[in-house]
C-alpha cells in the first residue's frame, strides 16, 4: 500500500506543480509585476509551507535537530538539485535584481545563521543555541524583505502602466488553480514524506539518514517540481525566484517562528552543512553573473555537487 499511495503522492506533486504555476504566473500577470516576484512571495511561500510544518512541530515537540537539519538540509537541496534540474532542462535567465539584491539577501541570511548558533565559538559559552530573541531578529529581517519585494512590485506596476491583460486570465479562476495547486502539492508532498519514510525502515535505513535524506528532500518537493515545471514552461523567473524565495523564508521564518516558539540546540555537525550551504550560495552568484542565466553546464555541476553531498552525509552518519 505505501508503494501505491508513494505514486499518488508524486502524481499529485506533477499536477499541483503545473496548476500553480499557470496560476501564480497569470497572477503576475493581473497584477502587472514582474513573474520574479511572484516566485519570491508567493510561490516561495507556498512551497516552503512543508518545511514549516516539518520545523515548527518538530520545535513544539522538542526536536532541535531536526528543525535545524530540515531548514538546511532543504536550502542545500533546493540550490544543488533543484537550480541544477531546472537549469539542466532550460537555461535559466537571471534578473539583474536578483544578483545584486536577492541572492545577496540570501547570501545574508545563510551568514546571519551561522553568527548567531556559533555561541560557543563568540561568546564562550557552554554550547550553541538558537534563542528565542534570535528567532525574533530572524522574523524581524524577514519583515525588512517583504517591504524591499512590495517596494519593488509597486515600482514596476509605476513603470508598466495599464498593459492590457487577456479576458480570459481572470482573478478568481487563477487564485482557485493556485490554491487547487498548492493543496495538491502540499498533499502530496507529505504522501511521499511518510510512505518513502516507511519504506525505508521496512529496507532498514537508520532514522538520522532517513532525517537527512528522504524528510529533507520529501519537504522540498514542491520546490522540486514547481521549479522544474516551470522551467519546462519557460518561466525561469519564477524557477528561480521560487528557490531564492524558498531558501530565505525557510531560513527567517521557518527557523525565526521555530525558534521563536523553542529555542533550538545546535548540533555541531550542523555547522559544516552551514558553510557548505553559504559556499553553495556564493557558487550560485558566481554562475548567475555568467551571462545573466544559469546554463546546462552549471544545472550539471551543481547535481552532481548534491550526489557528493549525499555521499558525504551517508559516510559522516
Amino acid at each position: 500500500m505505501a508503494y501505491v499511495l508513494l505514486i499518488v503522492g508524486f502524481a499529485l506533486l506533477i499536477k499541483g506543480a503545473d496548476l500553480f504555476v499557470d496560476g501564480s504566473s497569470n497572477i503576475a500577470r493581473l497584477l502587472r509585476v514582474p513573474p520574479i516576484l511572484i516566485g519570491l512571495t508567493i510561490v516561495a511561500f507556498g512551497t516552503s509551507s512543508p518545511e514549516a510544518t516539518v520545523s515548527i512541530i518538530a520545535a513544539l515537540e522538542g526536536s532541535a535537530d531536526v528543525s535545524l537539519g530540515n531548514v538546511i538540509g532543504s536550502n542545500i537541496f533546493n540550490i544543488t538539485l533543484v537550480v541544477g534540474a531546472a537549469a539542466f532542462l532550460f537555461p535559466l535567465k537571471v534578473e539583474n535584481e536578483t544578483i545584486k539584491k536577492e541572492i545577496p539577501f540570501t547570501l545574508l541570511a545563510s551568514a546571519a545563521l551561522l553568527i548567531l548558533m556559533s555561541d560557543v565559538a563568540l561568546q564562550g559559552l557552554d554550547s550553541n543555541m538558537l534563542t528565542r530573541s534570535e528567532g525574533f531578529i530572524f522574523l524581524l529581517f524577514l519583515s525588512i524583505f517583504m517591504y524591499y519585494v512590495i517596494e519593488i512590485g509597486l515600482k514596476s506596476r509605476r513603470d508598466t502602466g495599464n498593459e492590457s491583460v487577456p479576458e480570459d486570465i481572470t482573478w478568481g479562476k487563477n487564485i482557485l488553480i493556485s490554491i487547487l495547486g498548492l493543496a495538491a502539492i502540499i498533499f502530496g508532498g507529505n504522501l511521499v514524506v511518510n510512505n518513502g519514510t516507511e519504506i525505508a525502515y521496512s529496507l532498514g535505513m537508520s532514522e538520522t539518514l532517513v532525517g537527512l535524506t528522504i524528510i529533507a528532500v520529501g519537504t522540498s518537493l514542491p520546490e522540486l517540481v514547481t521549479s522544474i515545471s516551470a522551467a519546462l514552461k519557460k518561466e525561469s523567473e519564477i524557477a528561480l525566484g521560487n528557490i531564492v524565495g524558498s531558501n530565505i523564508f525557510n531560513i527567517l521564518f521557518v527557523l525565526g517562528a521555530s525558534a521563536a516558539i523553542s529555542p533550538l540546540a545546535v548540533n555541531d555537525k550542523v555547522f559544516i552543512d552551514v558553510i557548505l550551504m553559504i559556499v553553495l550560495t556564493v557558487l550560485l552568484l558566481i554562475f548567475s553573473r555568467t551571462s545573466f542565466k544559469i546554463g546546462k553546464r552549471e544545472g550539471l555541476l551543481l547535481v552532481v555537487a548534491y550526489i557528493i553531498y549525499l555521499v558525504y552525509i551517508i559516510l559522516r552518519n
